[in-house]
């Protein structure tokens, strides 16, 4: 047969390529005639340029850019081909980079994203594809925009730096002196969540908790973003704050969108960008999965959308997951068979310490019984 494996990361347990390569020894211990693909799926948080990279012939280039609190820090980004790179919002200004302790989005920047997005146009990118999730920042995208030629200035004409502290302060901004080339490439950003950029389901509301914002900052930044937002719309000419997504990352996706990127659900870029439905076309069998499933599993979710493709071209679809809950019926419109990795009863901390014998136990079990249907 020819078996597509196409899972999500297990939160917590496995990322996206563990769970793939599970996959594909609990069923090559049965038989290890099939043809085998492992296409790893992500929704454009943490470790979707390790999952791109795994599902072509790219390759990492290492940077030195600023990191989520301005410190130099050595990174990366991939480079799927000649022209096309996969930049990581969380590999430079991610949340892992801030211990608990010390997260206050007073002291956090993008502004190694835009030094990571110069970086990959003087190596004539002409198409970059950008990971949202899993930011320390509440910036607004400000910090970035500034490295990419952004200039703001606060009540008293004094020039702002890129941090959350300085978004507080911004009085003017001026887009005049970006970098021309960030208008000529094709920028898609891979986003999984439609919040617009202020309000009650704003970035400052929603995501500022996580960041480390206190109860007391939380609307001290929301009204800031808000007359951030004003500013930028105001250069730019075009109406951004309320498009759904523009509060994702800190305000990230905003400050995208004001350079004309285009945000896209993170799972259909991550399938286009790996050409995963000219795989799934000639497959006879596809895996996916996930930590936990249920009706969301189809509405943005990785896995629901490796179904979709599935069922378009009548691909036999298998859900493994770490759980099952609500209308497991609604899951079965589209997944040919729905099921959980775990065996028997067991707590959460179990559940994640075993769930590479899990995967590899339930994949070995469903592989049997397609064995058993070939006979």
């Amino acid at each position: 047969m020819n078996i597509i494996l196409a899972p999500d990361s297990y939160k917590g347990s496995l990322s996206a390529l563990e769970a793939a390569k599970t996959m594909k020894r609990a069923i090559t211990d049965i038989d290890n005639g099939h043809l085998i693909s492992m296409k790893p799926m992500a929704d454009g948080g943490e470790g979707t340029m390790d999952a791109m990279l795994a599902s072509s012939r790219g390759r990492k280039v290492v940077i030195q850019c600023a990191g989520a609190t301005g410190e130099k820090i050595e990174s990366y980004y991939a480079m799927l081909d000649s022209h096309t790179a996969v930049i990581e919002l969380a590999a430079i200004a991610g949340l892992v980079q801030v211990p608990k302790k010390k997260r206050n989005p007073d002291y956090t920047t993008t502004f190694g994203i835009g030094e990571a997005i110069l970086h990959a146009l003087n190596r004539g990118c002409t198409s970059i594809i950008i990971g949202l999730g899993g930011s320390a920042t509440n910036d607004g995208g400000l910090g970035m925009l500034q490295a990419l030629g952004v200039k703001a200035w606060d009540e008293r004409g004094n020039e702002l730096g890129g941090f959350g502290n300085d978004l507080q302060q911004v009085s003017r901004i001026s887009f005049t002196d970006v970098d021309p080339r960030v208008y000529q490439v094709e920028m898609k950003v891979a986003c999984d969540v439609d919040n617009p950029l202020c309000g009650n389901r704003g970035a400052s509301v929603v995501f500022g908790p996580q960041k480390g914002a206190s109860v007391d900052q939380i609307p001290v930044y929301d009204k800031a973003l808000d007359h951030y937002g004003n500013l930028v719309e105001a250069e730019v000419g075009k109406s951004l704050k309320k498009v759904p997504g523009a509060g994702a990352a800190g305000g990230t996706g905003f400050a995208f969108l004001s350079i004309g990127a285009e945000l896209v659900s993170g799972a259909e870029l991550m399938a286009k960008a790996m050409k995963l439905e000219d795989d799934i076309k000639q497959a006879d069998l596809v895996f996916t999965g996930e930590g936990q499933s249920d009706e969301q599993t189809m509405y943005g979710k990785a896995p629901g959308y490796v179904a979709q493709l599935a069922k378009k071209y009548k691909v036999p679809v298998i859900l493994l997951s770490g759980s099952l809950t609500g209308d497991i019926e609604k899951l079965q419109d589209r997944f040919s068979g729905c099921f959980s990795i775990i065996n028997k009863p067991l707590t959460l901390e179990e559940c994640i310490e075993h769930a590479q014998d899990l995967l590899y136990g339930q994949t070995k079990q469903i592989m049997y019984l397609m064995e058993s249907l070939k006979k």
